[in-house]
């Protein structure tokens, strides 16, 4: 298989095969991420792709269970060469579980019902989905690209068309000025949703990215550890939702994991005790692995 650069993928896809469909993010504007930044947007030519995939059965024969074709915004692809690249990995291999894509409410808006479902019913099994925060004050200061009204309704076209959908909610992202209504509008959102998976990251800022710079010139106030306790837990209190949420990145100071409503006491629980221990028993809000 060939790869260019640093190739991304959710940590929900640690054992997938990565097939890189895409090159960088057609986006890629949002002042928080440093991903893609090497790179310059383009479509891997289908013959290329599916090379890769053969390739990928002679190094692994039968073992492989899952897909996941990066790079960032996979879904822009045309949906006649989606459903070909697709097809092709399930005839391939064709005891796959899952296949799956990076698709933000941006790009998913560009298709239509139709072909939403023509690419659940070609294969595909989940998109995973940056939503970020339900707050337009905090979408439009991260450049995100997309309103909450355009995320809820990019949201419902994937769950309607029958694709799983794993929403991402970066706490913290607000800073510590929108940190209540980051979390409040947040799960206003995802309960219009009601997204498959809800998964959250903690806010770390990268060098060389504009929230960084606003972060060094102290426009932008780093959550505390327990501040971001406090905001992930007002978060979970506002969803209503029959989602998973897990917090399964290295980013979090709580690993709190569950689905939910059943799960939310559970998940309190773990927050109340995580915030009795004092905050220099975490890692500093400044440094951590993205």
């Amino acid at each position: 298989m060939r790869y260019e650069g640093v190739v991304y993928r959710p940590p929900s896809e640690a054992g997938s095969l990565l097939i890189q469909a895409t090159i960088g993010c057609p986006h890629n504007k949002c002042t928080f991420c440093g991903m893609y930044k090497d790179k310059q947007f383009r479509i891997r030519p289908v013959a290329e792709i599916k090379e890769d995939i053969d390739q990928a059965k002679t190094v692994y024969g039968d073992g492989v269970d899952t897909v996941f074709f990066p790079d960032g915004n996979t879904i822009l692809m045309k949906t006649k060469e989606l459903i070909e690249i697709i097809s092709y990995v399930r005839e391939v291999f064709p005891t796959l579980q899952r296949v799956t894509m990076y698709g933000s409410t941006k790009f998913i808006l560009l298709k239509s019902d139709q072909e939403l479902q023509q690419l659940r019913s070609s294969g595909l099994s989940r998109i995973h989905s940056g939503m970020e925060s339900g707050d337009d004050i905090v979408l439009e200061r991260i450049c995100k690209g997309a309103t909450a009204q355009q995320t809820i309704e990019a949201g419902l076209k994937v769950k309607a068309a029958g694709i799983e959908l794993s929403e991402y909610i970066i706490i913290g992202i607000g800073g510590r000025e929108r940190s209540v209504e980051h979390a409040k509008n947040s799960a206003r959102v995802l309960n219009e949703i009601n997204p498959d998976f809800i998964r959250l990251r903690t806010f770390i800022p990268f060098p060389g990215t504009p929230i960084y710079d606003e972060y060094r010139r102290g426009d932008f106030q780093l959550l505390t550890p327990h501040e971001a306790l406090r905001e992930t837990r007002l978060l979970i209190e506002e969803l209503n939702v029959t989602s998973k949420l897990y917090s399964d990145h290295g980013s979090n100071y709580a690993y709190v994991n569950g689905r939910l409503p059943a799960a939310k006491n559970k998940m309190f629980q773990a927050i109340d005790y995580m915030l009795t221990l004092p905050e220099d028993r975490f890692r500093p809000p400044e440094e951590g692995s993205l």
